[in-house]
């Protein structure tokens, strides 16, 4: 006759067979950390101590992963319009530093990560632009048909920067699809500004070919 242990031990195997099935990250986990427990009581009960080190470590890995994906969630949730989208990606980003004049990408270059600028000040050689602390780069690269970055971006100081891959981004947006929203405020958000810089500097083009022409019909009139 089984044992309470070995019943607990196939609610345990059963669990783990259903956090396989799930759709969304949130309910595998919760069934992961389920069936933690039910194996750490089988390895209790039936003093398989193997079963009952290893689920017993697992129990905090998931416990965290769950605790991040619903405060991702609630972030997400009650985000406003204008909360910035890298204040709830970021604790899922990772910081590395990188040296004044470091080439972070050449446009054209495939999308692999999307960056938070925490100090120091980049450029955009294409533009004569310069990007402060605290902007999200990389986004449109990440979302665009192609994969491919639309502007080179240089360190003109040093810098501290947070990544997200391209795989933990689609994660994130697999976990809860309101990401995506959010996500898309910020490259229309960029795009838009990118069209206005453009317009601006077509603009400035045609004041300039317009002052060449008066000076040069002044000049022949005279």
């Amino acid at each position: 006759m089984w044992s309470i242990g070995y019943l607990l031990g196939f609610l345990g195997a059963m669990l783990t067979l259903a956090s396989y099935l799930m759709k969304s990250m949130m309910p595998l986990r919760v069934m992961a950390l389920a069936a933690n427990f039910a194996f750490v009581a089988y390895g209790y009960l039936e003093s398989a101590l193997p079963s009952l080190m290893l689920y017993a470590a697992m129990i905090p890995i998931n416990a965290k992963k769950v605790w991040e994906m619903k405060k991702l969630v609630r972030a997400i949730e009650n985000a406003k319009s204008d909360t910035p989208v890298s204040e709830w990606l970021l604790p899922h980003m990772h910081r590395r530093v990188a040296k004044a004049g470091t080439t972070l990408w050449h446009k054209g270059d495939k999308a692999t990560e999307m960056l938070y600028l925490e100090s120091g000040q980049l450029k955009l050689p294409e533009y004569d632009e310069a990007i402060g602390p605290g902007a999200l780069i990389g986004e449109i690269g990440l979302f665009a048909p192609d994969n491919r970055r639309t502007r080179t971006i240089v360190c003109a100081t040093d810098c501290t920067l947070f990544s997200l891959s391209a795989e933990e981004m689609a994660l994130l947006y697999y976990e809860n699809p309101k990401l995506g929203y959010h996500v898309m405020r910020v490259i229309v958000a960029r795009l838009m500004h990118d069209a206005e810089v453009a317009q601006q500097d077509r603009e400035q083009k045609d004041r300039s070919q317009m002052a060449a022409a008066l000076e040069a019909s002044a000049a022949a009139a005279s």
